[in-house]
């Protein structure tokens, strides 16, 4: 295992298992909530874990029974609207949110309890939602009279369509993670019993997923619309190259477990 930071209030956690970095949110005192230096953390770390060789896929999770309650009202305005000595602001949440979707490599974010406000704006820049069925997710600006940040709102269009996100925006309602789910708000939804168990087993799955696919997949899907064409020539060409395709193809037929081998160039291949 590996710490990148201590547990400890208002700091981030990481450890590296086995593949899997696992980032959990920690400030208990006030249910996960998002302050500033927790932001920045995030920024810092991220492109660490991406980096890093011994890392396939990043899980975002809360500490206790909380996913994140969304900014620290007590830190709002530096986490929000930071000023500059050259008399600009910075949005530290959405630098944070930046950063999460900026990772090339798989990430899930595991949603237990309260995920609120700017605590479902980071979930969603991750890949996609999994949600304990006991979740609740709500985005509340309305009711403390402050404006969405502009990447969580046009995530939440993308992800749910204009009349939902602007009936989850102006209404301020918490959903149940079976709303939520109906709603686009989350992937899918686990019974309590099981959460852990299933968590456990679909990041295995991930783990053991071609990286070539699933960074080529991802990134098609996340490319910008100027750059689409592009994107798909080079990865459709860099296919036929990447040794996952012809080690998957051989044990599909000899009904065997494929053991993929490529790693993004950043990264050394196994053997060298």
């Amino acid at each position: 295992m590996t710490t990148v930071s201590d547990v400890r209030a208002g700091r981030m956690s990481v450890s590296i298992i086995n593949g899997v970095a696992t980032m959990e949110i920690c400030n208990l005192a006030q249910r996960n909530a998002l302050t500033r230096d927790m932001c920045l953390e995030i920024q810092e770390l991220m492109p660490r874990l991406d980096a890093d060789p011994d890392v396939a896929v990043v899980v975002l999770r809360g500490a206790g029974d909380t996913f994140c309650a969304g900014a620290s009202i007590s830190e709002l305005s530096s986490v929000l609207m930071d000023p500059q000595p050259d008399g600009t602001s910075v949005d530290h949440l959405s630098g944070a949110d930046a950063a999460i979707a900026s990772l090339s490599k798989p990430s899930v974010a595991l949603v237990d309890g309260a995920c609120m406000g700017g605590g479902w704006q980071i979930a969603s820049a991750c890949d996609f939602i999994i949600a304990n069925e006991r979740a609740v997710i709500g985005l509340t600006p309305a009711k403390i009279g402050i404006i969405y940040p502009r990447p969580g709102i046009e995530r939440l269009v993308r992800l749910v369509g204009h009349a939902n996100a602007k009936y989850i925006l102006l209404s301020g309602l918490t959903f149940s993670a079976t709303e939520a789910r109906t709603l686009g708000l989350a992937a899918d939804v686990v019974p309590s019993e099981f959460f852990e168990e299933k968590c456990a087993a679909l990041v295995s799955t991930l783990r053991s997923r071609s990286r070539f696919s699933m960074h080529a997949m991802k990134r098609l899907m996340d490319a910008a619309p100027s750059d689409v064409d592009r994107e798909w020539a080079e990865a459709w060409s860099a296919m036929p190259d990447s040794p996952d395709m012809g080690i998957g193809i051989r044990a599909f037929l000899n009904r065997e477990q494929p053991e993929f081998t490529w790693r993004p160039a950043a990264e050394p291949h196994p053997g060298v």
